[in-house]
């Protein structure tokens, strides 16, 4: 598992499994953040599964799934209200990783420009420049 620090609050990753809760709990994460739907992929564990685990864990699981390649403005504004309620730091998850930093990236253009948003993504190794666009017409209804 290779987790990516975007802020002090928020890292993201890819698909968590079960058995790593314990080693997330013991890293300092407090609340989880699952964007992945269910049953995307067929080795992929149910959110269900995952709840549980980080229940047993005292980690606070929240799922807001997204579906791959199709992030809405409503998403990132929920996922951005999921963070102002969360108890940090949060991991934030999903297949790789770059959904829940589009969600980030979308909440990012309100406040920072657009070159610097894309920058700090591919950094940390997303490629948001499909999404250039959209972060570009965010950041102009500032």
């Amino acid at each position: 598992m290779e987790i990516k620090k975007i802020s002090p609050l928020l890292s993201v990753s890819a698909q968590i499994l079960p058995t790593q809760m314990e080693h997330i709990a013991a890293l300092g994460f407090r609340t989880l953040i699952n964007n992945r739907p269910d049953r995307e992929a067929d080795d992929q564990p149910l959110a269900l599964d995952l709840a549980t685990a980080a229940a047993r864990n005292s980690l606070v699981f929240i799922n807001q799934p997204v579906i791959s390649g199709k992030v809405t403005h409503r998403d990132a504004v929920d996922f951005a209200d999921q963070l102002k309620r969360a108890q940090g730091p949060v991991l934030a998850f999903c297949r790789s990783g770059l959904r829940c930093t589009t969600l980030w990236a979308f909440n990012e253009a309100h406040h920072t420009h657009p070159d610097a948003i894309l920058n700090f993504a591919m950094s940390i190794g997303f490629d948001l420049k499909g999404q250039r666009e959209i972060i570009e017409q965010i950041a102009a209804e500032k």
